[in-house]
């Protein structure tokens, strides 16, 4: 029996250990790559190596949608896709009208079986690696992803006076008793904010969380070395020093892979 080469994308590891947990029932089906990220996603459909893609729709970097956009613009064969989400307003009608299938999070064990059940028979029905009509549709409706509007300056209010610090002058920002302290070059201010509500107003690309107590300027990064245990001492701009945390490895991994 020739096996169903098979991909897992996902940012989240639990709900990738859930498929594989699911697909387990089904040997025909083997799991043969898994990513976290749309960009991962996208560079391994690019090999032409899956048969058919579990795909989250709402990524960090890419979404699904946005993943598929770009092999069909580059002429890319597509696998056999079935979305995951865990939103059932639009995106679940527009994956129903245009018979493109899905599985709706929280996964359910029979609906799952039922749509595993008839991989092989719309895998053998295909005549074609480009994307067929109902999928093509969906790509060409999908509305585009909102710009985000991340922080671009911070107020800082004091006794006797308020006023802006811009993001670039931020060196990091460290959590302190109910608030923040953004510390700059020579100076550190009150916030008040919590550190994880400030953290969604950020921009990925510049920020970085390196601790639960601890975001990043990755632009103000003068050096670092490594500490202990899978943590990392970084020192700043400002002449302060930071410390990692294994908790946050993931994303302190991708930022060293910048210095590699």
């Amino acid at each position: 029996m020739k096996l169903i080469r098979t991909l897992l994308v996902d940012d989240e590891p639990l709900a990738r250990s859930l498929l594989r947990e699911l697909l387990a029932d089904f040997p025909a089906l083997a799991v043969t790559g898994e990513c976290a990220n749309g960009t991962e996603a996208l560079a391994a459909l690019q090999t032409g190596a899956y048969d058919i893609v579990f795909l989250d729709v709402q990524m960090p970097d890419l979404d699904g949608v946005q993943v598929l956009r770009r092999l069909q613009a580059a002429g890319q064969p597509l696998p056999l896709v079935v979305f995951v989400t865990a939103y059932d307003r639009y995106a679940v009608q527009a994956f129903a009208l245009h018979a493109v299938d899905y599985l709706l999070k929280p996964l359910d064990p029979d609906r799952f079986a039922d749509c595993v059940g008839r991989v092989p028979q719309q895998l053998a029905l295909r005549q074609s690696p480009a994307p067929g009509p109902a999928l093509a549709a969906l790509l060409h409706c999908w509305p585009a992803p909102a710009v985000p509007d991340y922080q671009d300056q911070f107020l800082v209010k004091l006794p006797a006076r308020s006023f802006f610090v811009p993001a670039a002058e931020v060196c990091y920002f460290e959590a302190s008793g109910n608030g923040v302290l953004l510390h700059g070059a020579g100076h550190h201010y009150p916030l008040r904010t919590a550190l994880g509500q400030l953290a969604e107003r950020l921009d990925p690309a510049v920020f970085l969380r390196i601790h639960r107590s601890c975001i990043v300027n990755t632009a103000h990064i003068v050096d670092f070395k490594h500490w202990s245990h899978g943590e990392y001492l970084f020192r700043m701009a400002n002449g302060q020093h930071v410390t990692s945390s294994r908790s946050y490895s993931a994303g302190v991994q991708q930022l060293l892979k910048r210095f590699a």
